[in-house]
């Protein structure tokens, strides 16, 4: 557990799996089972909190509650995309976004956060779908991330995205804890 408030698990460099390990059974499986629970945890970590609450930021110059649960869509549905463009095209560069232009946007203010939780249901059950049936040699495979000026493998991808899930999640659970609610 970290005391920055922007790092409340640490840093993904910090995690038992970063994505520079070799390929092994078992850190698959735990990063696959983080990813496929955070769409129940970052529901449970919003229970009954009021509209006072999800208009709350996590931190000082940070999102809101209902900024990071959208957040959470985004970049999960980016992800999806990121690992079928890395397992059906050679090399592919894929399309940045800005994040915080991104939470931003009307949708992120006037949308109910239940849509987008539905949505991370829904569509966490098609990825981990394809996570669990990735073969090891793929796992290789990378994209080109122009805004990091690097390829990515999705082994290291798969580590980012696992640590991501549970990230703002704790941003959450913290803010709560801190806050008495």
């Amino acid at each position: 557990m970290s005391e920055d408030l922007r790092y409340p698990i640490g840093k993904v460099t910090e995690q038992a799996f970063t994505g520079k390990e070799p390929y092994s059974e078992a850190l698959k499986n735990a990063a696959i089972l983080d990813i496929s629970l955070l769409p129940q945890a970052l529901e449970n970590a919003v229970l009954n909190l009021d509209e006072a609450q999800l208009d709350t930021p996590y931190r000082p110059d940070g999102w809101t509650v209902k900024q990071l649960v959208h957040h959470v869509a985004d970049s999960h549905m980016n992800a999806y995309t990121r690992f079928k463009l890395g397992l059906t095209e050679d090399n592919p560069t894929i399309k940045p976004y800005d994040e915080k232009a991104w939470a931003d946007m009307i949708d992120t203010r006037n949308i109910p956060i239940n849509v987008s939780l539905t949505l991370l249901h829904t569509l966490h059950i098609r990825w981990v779908e394809i996570l669990k049936h990735i073969k090891e040699e793929e796992w290789q495979r990378t994209v080109v991330h122009p805004e990091h000026g690097r390829t990515i493998s999705l082994w290291n991808f798969l580590a980012m995205y696992a640590w991501h899930s549970k990230h703002h999640t704790a941003h959450i659970t913290r803010l709560r804890e801190r806050n008495g609610w």
